[in-house]
């Protein structure tokens, strides 16, 4: 938690500078404000839908937290969560079932200590015992590993970057393109918007390249706690059955993933494709 504290100021103090210095050059109007309007919404606002994710979660689902067991199933399902978060050196997550045929499991939360691992009737009427683990390992290598916050932290700063650039491009062609110096023209407001889109597309590139990568190590996470050969057969599992997808708020928190069909479907997708996951864990790569 000090290190994802230290990350976040170390990361907020830079990406100030960065802008500030960027805007100055580019003489944006408004810089000021316009600078902690970004900030506020790029930033803060992927932090407070973080802090929110575990009730927002729980809603879109349908998640119905044990409180107590109510039989030989949830029992066995809290037993073995509670056994690999002492493994994985995390504090006891919430655990939840939501009511879903598709085969499907999630972790979510601010942080390692306070997260919720959450599983559909899909996946627990659908997969053994070894397979489930492998896929419990699976969310609790995510929560051991904060990737929750992680993803916040980056989607936070390209958002920031995102507004601000979008801006500096729009003063930029509206000076040079449409030759107007005092700022504020049809064309300055034009430019914003096509550059937001533009710039938006790009950041999610980016985000969805770490989600894939973060997907990898949650495997090998997964394989270090329960052994390869139950994760590969989870995925296994999930390439022979006909899975749906979570909400789009939780989608790159889940453990499904649909099998990519060419390069740029491939760069917006949260998930590798299995037969690359199952790959890297038969390769041991990421395990080391």
């Amino acid at each position: 938690m000090i290190k994802t504290i230290s990350l976040f100021l170390i990361t907020n103090f830079a990406v100030l500078l960065i802008l500030s210095v960027s805007l100055q050059v580019f003489n944006v109007p408004n810089m000021q404000f316009f600078l902690i309007l970004a900030l506020i919404i790029g930033m803060v606002g992927s932090f407070i839908s973080l802090a929110m994710s575990k009730s927002m979660a729980k809603r879109s689902v349908g998640a119905q937290v044990i409180e107590y067991p109510n039989n030989d199933a949830e029992r066995w399902l809290v037993d073995t969560i509670d056994s690999l978060a002492i493994g994985a050196g995390i504090a006891k997550p919430e655990i939840a079932i939501y009511d879903s045929p598709d085969i499907n499991a999630f972790a979510t939360g601010i942080n390692r200590n306070d997260a919720l691992v959450a599983v559909s009737t899909g996946l627990l009427e659908n997969m053994d015992q070894a397979e489930i683990e492998g896929v419990l390992a699976h969310e609790i290598s995510h929560v051991a590993n904060g990737d929750m916050i992680r993803l916040s932290l980056i989607q936070g700063v390209l958002n920031t970057f995102v507004i601000v650039f979008a801006r500096i491009v729009g003063q930029i062609i509206d000076r040079v393109v449409f030759k107007n110096q005092r700022g504020g023209g049809i064309g300055y407001y034009a430019s914003i918007m096509i550059a937001q889109v533009v710039l938006g597309g790009l950041a999610n590139i980016i985000v969805m390249w770490f989600s894939r990568r973060r997907e990898f190590h949650a495997d090998a996470g997964s394989a270090k706690l329960v052994g390869r050969n139950k994760m590969i057969a989870a995925l296994e599992r999930l390439q022979m059955a006909h899975s749906g997808a979570l909400p789009e708020q939780l989608a790159a928190f889940g453990i499904n993933s649909s099998k990519a069909m060419g390069i740029i479907q491939i760069l917006f997708m949260s998930h590798p494709p299995l037969e690359a996951r199952i790959d890297a864990l038969v390769q041991e790569r990421y395990m080391k």
